[in-house]
């Protein structure tokens, strides 16, 4: 179903688009689906109706915009892949619309005919933040209303619609607008290069059955409480300091209920070990590896524009 790049009018898709089928599909910059239409052609007469074609086509769209900017992009595609009829002789263009915090910048889709089978035929906006001040974000409904055209025919119209791109204005420390997919986690990544305790202590938190995909808190009551209970009565150790999985940025923390866990070698002793996807593990790592913990989690949620709610991965590597 993919387009050749060499036939593309603007964008050319990604690969996993294609694995987009009625469902939405993302990262946290690009968001896409594909659907399936079709566009029927008749006459009635004597109150008998007669089909006279139908044309099959994918509706693709996607959604693609930057971290660092106010602007988005929302692409559709359309191809015939099959039809009879006179339905395969229609036109197809199409007009953009929105609501929401947002104005439309530019909006491209003129009319080409469906023919021949396989031939991609692109609908192109691009869409402007209007948010105002400081701490502000808001997400905008954005539609493109698909015209058929066929001579004889009455025109007939399809609506398709996205929600998908959230811009913002209240990044802590990245001041300016950027937009993203929200719901879609990127990877806050550990090296065992960068910090070997670190890693390992996440590894085995990790393989003790504690997730991966965390939710962010910007509440610092929480995150205090999280500290608190996980590391407020930690050894003293020359040279190293508590961490603790999930982090305290995260709302899977202690302050949403469980308990403790520890691991061989990790300085908490009368704190058992454990599994299970509820609960904190702790464990005594170098400093330097805690330390440069803390710069890589807020340079991950400034790059990344992680706020309250966001869903994020960590991995290890």
């Amino acid at each position: 179903m993919r387009r050749s790049p060499s036939l593309a009018a603007s964008v050319t898709p990604p690969q996993w688009c294609d694995q987009a089928n009625n469902q939405v599909w993302a990262t946290r910059t690009q968001a896409c689906i594909w659907q399936t239409v079709t566009y029927t052609t008749y006459r009635v007469t004597n109150g008998q109706r007669t089909t006279t074609g139908q044309a099959n086509l994918i509706v693709m769209q996607y959604n693609y915009t930057d971290t660092g900017q106010g602007r988005y992009a929302h692409q559709i595609d359309t191809s015939m892949y099959g039809g009879w009829g006179d339905a395969t002789k229609a036109t197809i263009d199409g007009q953009a619309t929105l609501s929401g915090p947002c104005t439309r910048n530019s909006a491209t889709f003129p009319a080409k005919p469906l023919s021949p089978v396989n031939s991609w035929n692109t609908g192109e906006s691009f869409f402007d933040s209007s948010l105002v001040g400081p701490a502000t974000k808001g997400k905008c409904k954005t539609q493109w209303y698909l015209t058929f055209n066929n001579a004889g025919y009455d025109p007939a119209v399809v609506d398709y619609s996205m929600n998908e791109v959230r811009c913002d204005n209240a990044t802590a420390g990245r001041p300016g607008i950027g937009c993203v997919i929200p719901w879609a986690a990127s990877n806050l990544v550990y090296t065992r290069t960068a910090a070997p305790e670190l890693a390992d202590h996440v590894s085995k938190a990790q393989a003790s059955g504690l997730p991966s995909r965390l939710t962010r808190t910007e509440d610092q009551t929480v995150i205090d409480s999280n500290r608190t209970k996980a590391c407020g009565s930690a050894p003293s150790v020359p040279g190293k300091s508590c961490d603790e999985y999930p982090i305290a940025s995260s709302q899977q923390g202690l302050n949403a209920g469980g308990t403790r866990r520890t691991h061989p070698g990790c300085g908490f002793n009368g704190v058992p070990a454990g599994t299970g996807p509820v609960g904190v593990s702790v464990c005594m790592i170098a400093v330097a590896d805690n330390n440069s913990q803390g710069g890589t989690n807020t340079q991950f949620f400034r790059r990344e524009r992680v706020l309250q709610d966001d869903p994020f991965n960590v991995v290890v590597q």
